[in-house]
């Protein structure tokens, strides 16, 4: 084994990192927001200062390009930490609230109470593979965590071990010598390490990006504890798009470009990628969609493991009753080929549960629809997704509104005229929703707003001014915005 490559945690050392973790939460509990707000851009500081070491690494294990990838992800990372800054200095995060005694309230009289948002401990962080810095070890999972004032014990992906040993040395190094408490991050690695981290009763809370089957099996220990933990995992997604005949009459090679782009980007590898395209049924498209498919340069996988899954999904798919209507020239055993299923309605509807699941990779499945009604009733079997998309014109507004509806339903980010491969880090984002996206609707895993996972609400009832948190005390010492008495 290469000498920069960790082997797995044993239990000993998993325990004394969570311990060391719970041990800094004293301070970090403690901390206010500016002081948190330097930790994390020292955080930043550090990943840029480090930039072309980390991307080498990256690329050596990934496979993906450093330049065009792996150069962008990595400013992409040290931003976030920054935003989260922004965040802190921002202050409306902490949901303080004050309402003052009242003894005129029309239920009795009211006590004085002041509600703020705390940090909820230590926490458990599952990088992922697909993104080896914005969604891995100092991605936005531990920069909301820090954020919030909770330590964090990244367990590290499998696919890029060496990357993940040298961002969590430099992370670490960088929050402790701007002032943070010895023990706030730590790197695990080997998945033994990671379930045993699960269930050690110090973590109070736990985020993973990855595959349904490796989410699924967390949660269910997460809840299973004597004690259960918010477990927040981001799933699978099929994430659905609806394409209008006025939209194909209007501009049907930029869809067509459009889609191609998308759901090969990076190999077809990103959970936002369109899986399931629904166009009208004498949509005469299939010789556009070949073209720009035989255009694309097959990409090689992140990992053997990721390659195999895909196989196997590609077997399943070709196994049903569709119609592989386009595929890539050449592809190999490193590097599969894309491809494009074409399936009518009664197809689609038949087999949903095959056709309508993810294929991680470069591959996506075009359905036909009559018209709205066969359209919505399709939407229907849709599991739930991160993103659903519409590729329409203004002048099928009226024709839309059920359809907007179930994408509504189905979704947390509608986009209009766009493809969802791209999610921007700010502070109207929604990286979400319902399972199997996520196992937790009512949150985001990207954006300012994925601080709340990591935080729970308090209420004091009746304290002296002096032993108040700063945030709700009367005097308002870090001036932050408070809703104060129903009043902004």
């Amino acid at each position: 084994m290469n000498a920069d490559v960790p082997g797995p945690t044993d239990d000993a050392t998993v325990d004394d990192l969570i311990a060391a973790a719970a041990a800094a939460f004293t301070r970090t509990v403690q901390s206010t927001p500016a002081e948190r707000g330097e930790w994390l851009a020292a955080a930043a500081d550090a990943l840029d200062t480090h930039s072309e070491e980390l991307v080498a690494i990256a690329h050596r294990e990934t496979h993906l390009p450093a330049a065009t990838r792996l150069t962008g992800e990595l400013a992409r990372t040290s931003f976030q930490l920054r935003l989260f800054g922004q965040v802190l200095r921002d202050g409306a995060f902490l949901g303080a609230t004050i309402d003052h005694a009242d003894p005129e309230w029309p239920m009795g009289a009211r006590p004085d109470l002041r509600r703020m948002l705390v940090p909820i401990g230590p926490v458990l962080v599952f990088a992922a593979s697909n993104f080896p810095f914005a969604f891995s070890v100092a991605g936005g999972d531990s920069a909301a965590a820090l954020a919030a004032g909770c330590p964090v014990v990244v367990k590290a992906h499998p696919g890029h071990p060496e990357l993940s040993a040298r961002v969590g040395q430099i992370v670490s190094s960088a929050l402790v010598e701007s002032g943070a408490p010895t023990g706030i991050f730590a790197v695990i690695h080997g998945q033994d390490a990671g379930v045993h981290a699960l269930r050690h009763p110090q973590i109070q809370a736990a985020a993973f990006t990855g595959s349904v089957a490796g989410g699924r099996a967390l949660f269910d220990i997460a809840a299973a504890r004597p004690r259960p933990i918010p477990f927040y995992g981001e799933l699978g997604s099929i994430n659905p798009v609806v394409v209008t005949r006025a939209a194909l009459t209007e501009r049907g090679q930029q869809i067509i470009d459009g889609f191609v782009s998308s759901f090969t980007l990076g190999c077809g590898q990103f959970c936002t990628k369109p899986g399931l395209v629904f166009v009208p049924d004498d949509a005469d498209i299939d010789a556009e969609l070949a073209a720009a498919v035989a255009a694309t340069a097959p990409a090689p996988m992140l990992n053997e493991s990721i390659h195999q899954g895909f196989s196997a999904r590609m077997a399943q798919l070709s196994a049903g009753d569709g119609v592989r209507i386009a595929q890539a020239p050449g592809g190999g055993q490193d590097a599969p080929a894309a491809s494009v299923f074409r399936l009518t309605a009664q197809q689609f509807i038949d087999e949903h549960d095959n056709y309508g699941a993810e294929a991680f990779g470069p591959a996506s499945v075009v359905v036909g629809y009559r018209d709205v009604d066969e359209l919505t009733r399709m939407l229907d079997l849709v599991e739930p997704s991160l993103t659903a998309s519409i590729q329409a014109q203004e002048s099928d507004a009226a024709d839309l509104r059920p359809v907007i509806d179930r994408l509504v339903s189905l979704a947390g980010r509608v986009l209009w005229n766009q493809w969802p491969t791209g999610v921007t880090v700010s502070w109207a984002q929604q990286h979400g929703g319902s399972y199997p996206a996520t196992t937790a609707p009512t949150t985001t895993s990207v954006g300012t707003a994925a601080i709340e996972r990591f935080l729970r609400p308090v209420a004091w009832q009746g304290f002296p001014d002096a032993l108040l948190p700063a945030a709700v005390r009367e005097s308002n010492p870090w001036s932050l915005p408070r809703r104060v008495d129903g009043q902004r």
